[in-house]
């Protein structure tokens, strides 16, 4: 249990870290909904370390993306704590070509994220259109945004 734990902390270590690097690139990547906060955002799985790769399931490739979906609630006091939503979308370029976005849910202390693979395509806008259930008893918030990748070949 503990190791599983540890060999987790790698995942939650790269994508806060990610998540700040397209925070310093761009606006931070984030949508408030009333007492919601839904993050978001995607990576070439290739940045992903070998070991994070493999204990998530997910495979490292030049051709293969990953979105990062967590959402948090705010508190009275200031602090934020996860929420366990259900996520699901598309990913689409400029010819509407729709790729739907398998999402799986992974718990990792005190972090949960909702995380998709896609396939890149290169030098071209990505659309990704998702939508957020962060309440049952509300319908499910729609978030866009689009990203360009780059593809070393």
């Amino acid at each position: 249990m503990a190791i599983a734990t540890l060999r987790r902390f790698p995942l939650l270590l790269v994508l806060l870290g990610t998540l700040l690097s397209a925070t310093q690139a761009a606006a931070e990547q984030m949508v408030e909904v009333g007492d919601y906060e839904i993050h978001y955002n995607a990576i070439e799985t290739r940045f992903l370390t070998p070991e994070v790769a493999q204990a998530n399931s997910i495979q490292r490739s030049i051709g293969h993306g990953l979105v990062n979906v967590s959402v948090r609630e705010r508190q009275p006091d200031g602090t934020t704590r996860p929420v366990n939503a259900s996520v699901g979308g598309y990913v689409s370029d400029l010819t509407d070509t729709r790729e739907p976005l398998s999402f799986r849910t992974v718990h990792d202390g005190d972090a949960t994220y909702h995380l998709a693979t896609f396939t890149l395509r290169q030098d071209e806008p990505m659309r990704f259109n998702l939508d957020v259930r962060y309440d049952r008893n509300e319908n499910p918030e729609p978030v866009s945004f689009i990203q360009r990748f780059y593809i070393e070949r």
